[in-house]
C-alpha cells in the first residue's frame, strides 16, 4: 500500500485527511514503525529531509525507514576533503554536483542503480547490525543463494569480498539515524572514474580518508535484482524484524508547508561554504611545470580559502615582484577555480606588462587551477 504526502493533503484509502506538517501527521498516524520513500531524485533536498525527520520528529517512541535515490552525484563525510576524494574537475565536466552530509564517513557516487536507506531512531534505540540484518535477510529472502553479510565495519560485502554497502551516521543528543547505500545497478565505469582524485597526492590534510573498497552490482550477479524490487523487499523486511504494519509513505521533500524549513535547510548544504567551506584546513604542496621550468606551489587552505600562497620560480622566467604580486592576489580567496580565474584576470587588468609575460602568467594561472 502507497500513501501520497503532500504539502496540502495526506491521501488515506481514498479520503482526503488535511495535515498541518509530516510529525503532525505521524502523531496521528500513532504507529510505532514508519517507511517513507521519497518522491525526490535530488541529493539537496534528500539530505534536508534526514536531517529535518532528524531535527523536527519525535523518535523516542517511534522508528522510521527512508527509502531514497538519487541522481548521479558524488557525496562526502562531515569531515572530508573533496579535493582529496573526488575527481573534481572531471565532475564540472560532467556535470555531476557535489554534496557534504552531516554524518561522517567516506565518499560515495549515487546514481539511480544505488538505494539509500536511513534508519532514524532514539538514541538509546541505535542498532547498526540489526539494520544491516534488515537488508541482508531482505536480499537472502529474495535470492537465497545470494552470499551477502555486513562486516565489522557495518559494510555489506558480496561473496565474502566484494562491497555493496557501506554505512554512515549521525548521532543528536536524544536521536540518531544510520544510513547505508546499496549498489543494485551503479554505472561502475563513472564511479571509479570520480571518486579517483589527481590532486591526492599533493595534499597534506588531517580529513578523514576514505578506505578503497573492490565494488560489484547486485545486478552482476543476478540481473532480476532491480532498485523497485529491492526496496519493496526491504520495506517488508524492516516491518518483520521490528513487529511493524506500515505501508510505504511517499513523501516529497520540496514541501515547505508539510516540513516548515526544509527549503532553509535544502539552500544551505549547497552553499559553497558548507560544501568546500567545511573541509579541514589543509595544504597543497607541488610542482608545476610551465614552458619546461619547474615551479614550486605551496598554498595553505583554511575554510575552503586560500590563507597564503607561495611560489619558488626562476628570476629569469619571471620577474620575482611579478610573482609576489600574482601570489598576492590568490590570498584570501576561495579554493576554486572559478574566482581563483576572475582574480587573476583582474590582476592582469590593473598592471601593464609585455606580452610575452602576460603569456606567462596565463600559463601559470592554468597550472594553479589544474590542482583545484
Amino acid at each position: 500500500m502507497i500513501l501520497r504526502l503532500s504539502n496540502r493533503a495526506c491521501v488515506l484509502s481514498g479520503s482526503a485527511r488535511l495535515k498541518s506538517t509530516l510529525s503532525t501527521y505521524f502523531d496521528d498516524m500513532g504507529k510505532a514503525g514508519i517507511i517513507l520513500k521519497s518522491a525526490s531524485a535530488g541529493i539537496f533536498e534528500n539530505l534536508a529531509l534526514e536531517d529535518w525527520i532528524h531535527d523536527h520528529v519525535d523518535l523516542q517512541n517511534r522508528s522510521i525507514l527512508l527509502l531514497w535515490r538519487n541522481s548521479p552525484v558524488v557525496v562526502i563525510g562531515r569531515h572530508q576533503n573533496p579535493w582529496q576524494e573526488c575527481n573534481l574537475p572531471l565532475m564540472r565536466r560532467l556535470g555531476i554536483p557535489l554534496a557534504r552530509r552531516r554524518s561522517g564517513g567516506g565518499t560515495v557516487f549515487h546514481d539511480f542503480g544505488n538505494i539509500n536507506m536511513t534508519f532514524f531512531t532514539s538514541k538509546k534505540k541505535y542498532d547498526r547490525h540489526r539494520n544491516l540484518k534488515v537488508v541482508t535477510s531482505a536480499l537472502k529472502a529474495m535470492r537465497p543463494d545470494l552470499d551477502v553479510a555486513a562486516t565489522d565495519r557495518f559494510d555489506i560485502l558480496l561473496n565474502g569480498h566484494h562491497k555493496i554497502s557501506g554505512t554512515a551516521a549521525k548521532l543528536g543528543r536524544t536521536s540518531a539515524y544510520h544510513h547505508c547505500t546499496l549498489l543494485c545497478s551503479v554505472d561502475r565505469s563513472v564511479l571509479s572514474s570520480v571518486l579517483k582524485s589527481k590532486a591526492s597526492g599533493v595534499i597534506r590534510s588531517n580529513a578523514t580518508p576514505s578506505v578503497p573498497s573492490p565494488v560489484k552490482n547486485l545486478s552482476d550477479v543476478d540481473p532480476t535484482l532491480d532498485s523497485n524490487t529491492i526496496m519493496e523487499a526491504i520495506a517488508s523486511q524492516y516491518n518483520d524484524e521490528f513487529g511493524f504494519d506500515s505501508p510505504v509513505i511517499t513523501v516529497d521533500p520540496t514541501h515547505e508547508a508539510l516540513m516548515p524549513g526544509i527549503h532553509k535547510m535544502t539552500t544551505d548544504i549547497q552553499m559553497w561554504e558548507w560544501t568546500y567551506g567545511k573541509t579541514p584546513k589543509f595544504s597543497v604542496c607541488t610542482s608545476l611545470v610551465v614552458d619546461d621550468v619547474n615551479i614550486k606551489l605551496d598554498m595553505d587552505i583554511k575554510n575552503g580559502t586560500v590563507e597564503q600562497c607561495a611560489m619558488e620560480i626562476p628570476e629569469d622566467w619571471l620577474p620575482p615582484e611579478t610573482v609576489h604580486e600574482f601570489t598576492s592576489a590568490l590570498n584570501g580567496s576561495k579554493f576554486c577555480p572559478n574566482e581563483a580565474a576572475v582574480l587573476v584576470a583582474a590582476f592582469m587588468r590593473t598592471r601593464s606588462m609585455r606580452a610575452d609575460v602576460a603569456e606567462k602568467i596565463h600559463r601559470l594561472c592554468d597550472g594553479v587551477l589544474s590542482v583545484m
